[in-house]
């Protein structure tokens, strides 16, 4: 399984619709860069947030997940409060071809700040838009931007194709919108 360069992304990118909207370069004047490098995709974070906030003091429970425990903020500034965390979503919009496997790692620029972005590979056949954990391990509030970068996307393409893709076994979160919560 190797790596794939950035030749190979902007052609299944401009082809397959692997990623909508595709940024062929790297943009980075004044902004988290995003779009195209050497061998991944700096995706960017939507304008959409789900800031953790325990005013109901529920329980987080990953079988039965409370949309209460979250405040919705539609912003181009989004303030992760202290030692918490926040959901959003990428601009872009991902079609994994069968062949492949995505992983996520977090953009140095937050991670020096000590905020830790989090998400899970994109298997074989996903298709959605990314929804992205941001967490606050500071104890301050913390700032995330909107339609700039926020993860990198690192594409990896297997020696033979799977037997059985996400899409396949309809994965839970397959062609997800918005932000979506944990689901069962």
């Amino acid at each position: 399984m190797g790596i794939m360069p950035d030749s190979w992304i902007r052609k299944m990118a401009v082809s397959n619709k692997m990623i909508d909207p595709f940024v062929d370069k790297l943009e980075k004047k004044n902004v988290l860069s995003y779009g195209l490098s050497s061998y991944g995709y700096d995706a960017r974070v939507s304008r959409s947030f789900k800031v953790f906030t325990n005013v109901n003091s529920a329980t987080v429970d990953p079988k039965k997940f409370s949309e209460s425990s979250f405040v919705d903020r539609d912003v181009d500034q989004c303030i992760i409060p202290p030692n918490s965390f926040a959901l959003a979503r990428t601009v872009e919009y991902f079609r994994i071809p069968k062949e492949t496997l995505v992983v996520c790692v977090g953009k140095s620029t937050y991670a020096r700040c000590g905020i830790i972005v989090n998400v899970t590979p994109l298997e074989p056949e996903w298709e959605g838009h990314v929804t992205l954990e941001f967490s606050n391990t500071t104890p301050l509030p913390a700032k995330i931007y909107a339609n700039e970068g926020a993860a990198q996307f690192l594409f990896f393409k297997g020696e033979k194709i799977c037997d059985l893709s996400y899409s396949d076994r309809k994965g839970k979160y397959m062609f997800q919108k918005g932000i979506t919560l944990p689901k069962l």
